[in-house]
């Protein structure tokens, strides 16, 4: 049985991988915060982790000695503004303390989720590159193309098997929004479940990339379970399921909440939103690992309000 840390264990993506880990690998897992452990936790095994501190990193890592990390704990773009050093602590500092203590404790396997947010305005809008020469426009997507770059460095200099999936927006029902750009999507959807109108803080026809956790969670395990030979990128791998602006999502909510009404007041992340990709080129995760996708708009929708409610 392999032993699996999980930092950020509280989080939207976090609480998704617990399940997802749980019902398909034979292993026994850590889960880390730096909050108190939320319900998907469950009885699992939890730790308080700060991973902005180097030592009780180190002192995690050497109590319960993992063979793989999924190293989730991130601050996001909007909270990212309103705190840029908080940002950088966590994203940067944080990210190297877990690198520094996968080598020093032999770990096999580390997982390091990126973000459309490592784009910046220059970049194409249409099937963004992997490759890229644009220039982050936040704090987070600074960080995170930092991160990108440390992923391949501990790769080639330390062997270390370190992956990263550039993730869209993510579409999930289990965890409310965690004050990322793209979370009105979320936030849209669960307040037509709930019967309220809601008032969305980007324009109606802003278009960005968009996936349902549940792809990205399966995706996740089938790219870490991919031989290394075939990986043929080592920053991050671009993924996303579809394009959608906020009125093309509000009319396809519609259908199953006709009454549903939605404002559009745009606020700071409004900016933030524009300076990314509307859709990705994918082709190397298809190519490389297989990536692949189950939930189209109409049924992620059909899905969240069905949860929710």
């Amino acid at each position: 049985m392999i032993k699996i840390l999980i930092t950020g264990s509280n989080g939207q993506v976090g609480a998704e991988l617990i399940r997802i880990i749980k019902s398909s690998i034979d292993a026994e897992i850590l889960c880390t915060d730096i909050t108190s452990k939320n319900k998907e936790v469950g009885d699992l095994q939890f730790e308080y982790l700060d991973v902005k501190s180097k030592e009780l990193t180190e002192k995690i890592f050497e109590k319960f000695k993992p063979d793989q990390v999924y190293h989730l704990a991130s601050i996001l773009s909007a909270s990212g503004e309103k705190d840029p050093y908080l940002a950088y602590s966590v994203n940067l500092t944080g990210t190297m303390n877990i690198l520094n203590a996968c080598v020093k404790y032999n770990v096999s396997k580390v997982f390091i989720p990126s973000t459309i947010g490592v784009y910046g305005p220059e970049a194409p809008k249409e099937n963004a590159p992997i490759r890229h020469s644009s220039i982050p426009t936040t704090m987070y997507g600074i960080t995170k193309a930092a991160a990108e770059m440390l992923c391949q460095y501990y790769y080639e200099k330390f062997n270390l098997d370190v992956r990263s999936l550039r993730y869209p927006g993510l579409i999930s029902y289990r965890v409310p929004p965690m004050a990322g750009t793209t979370d009105y999507a979320v936030d849209m959807i669960r307040h037509a479940a709930r019967n309220s109108s809601y008032q969305c803080y980007l324009e109606k026809d802003t278009p960005l990339p968009m996936m349902y956790m549940q792809d990205a969670m399966e995706s996740t395990i089938k790219f870490m379970h991919t031989d290394p030979s075939k990986l043929t990128v080592r920053t991050a791998y671009n993924v996303m399921s579809y394009t959608f602006t906020p009125d093309e999502l509000y009319q396809a909510i519609l259908e199953f909440k006709p009454n549903f009404k939605v404002d559009y007041q745009p606020d700071f992340r409004q900016k933030i939103a524009e300076s990314w990709p509307h859709s990705l080129d994918i082709t190397k995760s298809k190519e490389d690992w297989g990536f692949s996708i189950r939930f189209d708009l109409r049924k992620t929708v059909e899905d969240m309000i069905e949860n929710l409610q």
